[in-house]
């Protein structure tokens, strides 16, 4: 799975901005997620308290962690499945392809999970002779696409009907090409059988997990498809592959935190499908796999629990901040070069691969705190991408230019006498020079502000020179 460097960020990013296909279909996250998202949220007045509840629960969960997941493998192993731990990414996708191995698997059905992606699960089981399947059709369609998601919850939101269905008729050429494609309901309607078909001969399937239950040793996960049940009952043996943090003490807990998830998810008050999973079939269950198994991956949250982006931890994948952000509005998930975009990605991924290899997300933002504002675990999202950045600045990894500019102002920064008569001069020089246009189409050492916008000209004195005025 390749990972961008800067550069490629900010060639990904113009890229994105002159993509009008992409342009359009980003238009949808202010219809179908923010405005969908504020409705339901004021709908439900105790909202900000579930918010604050959700928070402490992940704060409480993170800091007797330990304890947690023991009493978790306990129930787990007690309900007759068996819970694997990997340290890195290397070793889910070996724990992963030793189990399917045990069951001579050929196919491997999944449903949505943003870990497989994080390990690089797939490519890693083509290469082994064994062919994963996504079931949710966003996932299924950039499959087909050899693609990355674009959004953690809506993983083809960058594409158009048009795309898709161009994409179909690519792939699915068993099927008659005369076929009409149109709808979204036909494009709907030929994935489900093309998929029925997998889900009815899969030998494992694989799920992600939005929660999982220390009292009683049950994985929860959300769809709107259906696509997880299917997933998990059918096959042989069904994997949960999750990551450590995604644990909560109770059922009760997992409740409140399922209140704020679809709210600020999808604008829904609750998620179609909600799915516990507990262990293994037995003696009179109808449907269920035969094996239960659960790979917690750690891959740096140990790290991050014991250091300053530990309220990261608490995310619980909603994609509300991305839904906010400016940013993401402007060039979608693809920019980002990896599996978490958005401001959450901006954290996240330094803390998971190097800030040496992700050191632009955290400049991606423009600080605005809507993120902050919408998150439904209260995750301080700007503070911590400005921790990131001081360690770029410290370890020197952001370019000479901006660490001179810095150096620059914290010198006249610490000299308040100098900093005011130079800023007055300066201001008082360019309100001068752009008084008869009222603004600047270039200037110097601006050239990144004036390339897409106008610079207008100072009034004349400095804030600072105001207020002193009128005291």
């Amino acid at each position: 799975m390749t990972q961008a460097t800067s550069q490629q960020f900010k060639q990904n990013a113009h890229a994105a901005l002159a993509d009008a296909d992409l342009q359009r279909s980003l238009g949808v996250l202010e219809t179908n997620f923010i405005a969908r998202r504020k409705f339901v949220a004021d709908k439900l007045p105790e909202f900000d308290a579930l918010r604050d509840a959700a928070r402490d629960i992940k704060n409480h969960t993170l800091a007797h962690l330990d304890l947690y997941l023991e009493e978790y493998e306990s129930r787990v192993v007690a309900q007759g499945g068996h819970v694997h731990y990997a340290a890195t990414a290397a070793d889910a996708r070996a724990l992963v392809l030793d189990i399917c191995r045990k069951l001579n698997a050929a196919t491997v059905t999944k449903g949505k999970s943003m870990i497989a992606e994080e390990v690089g699960l797939n490519d890693f089981l083509s290469e082994n002779g064994i062919t994963p399947i996504e079931t949710d059709l966003g996932e299924y369609i950039i499959q087909l696409r050899h693609e990355m998601p674009s959004h953690i919850i809506a993983p083809a939101v960058h594409l158009s009907k048009a795309q898709v269905e161009a994409d179909f008729r690519r792939v699915h050429t068993q099927l008659a090409p005369d076929r009409d494609l149109t709808q979204p309901e036909k494009l709907l309607a030929e994935a489900r059988a093309i998929l029925r078909e997998k889900f009815l001969t899969a030998d494992v399937g694989i799920t992600g997990a939005n929660f999982l239950i220390a009292e009683t040793g049950t994985s929860i996960i959300v769809t709107n498809e259906g696509n997880g049940d299917l997933t998990q009952t059918l096959p042989r043996a069904h994997i949960v592959l999750t990551s450590i943090e995604k644990l909560v003490p109770t059922l009760e807990d997992a409740a409140q935190l399922l209140r704020v998830l679809a709210r600020s998810a999808t604008g829904q008050e609750m998620s179609v499908y909600t799915t516990l999973s507990t262990g293994p079939r037995r003696d009179g269950d109808p449907d269920g796999p035969n094996e239960y198994h659960v790979i917690l991956l750690d891959n740096g949250r140990s790290a991050m629990l014991a250091g300053e982006f530990r309220d990261m931890l608490r995310c619980i994948r909603c994609g509300a901040c991305m839904n906010h952000c400016p940013v993401y509005q402007a060039v979608g998930g693809h920019a980002y070069g990896w599996v978490y975009p958005g401001p959450m990605g901006a954290v996240l991924t330094p803390s998971l691969i190097g800030i040496d290899k992700a050191g632009h997300l955290p400049n991606a933002s423009t600080f605005c705190g809507r993120c902050e504002e919408v998150c439904p675990v209260r995750i301080p999202l700007p503070k911590l991408m400005r921790f990131w950045r001081e360690r770029e600045f410290e370890r020197h990894l952001s370019p000479a230019v901006v660490r001179s500019g810095l150096a620059l102002w914290a010198f006249f920064a610490r000299r308040p006498r100098l900093y005011g008569l130079v800023t007055h001069l300066a201001a008082r020089a360019l309100s001068l020079l752009g008084r008869a246009q009222g603004r600047f189409r270039w200037l110097p050492f601006a050239s990144g502000w004036t390339r897409d916008r106008d610079f207008p000209a100072p009034e004349g004195a400095t804030f600072q020179a105001l207020w002193r005025s009128r005291r």
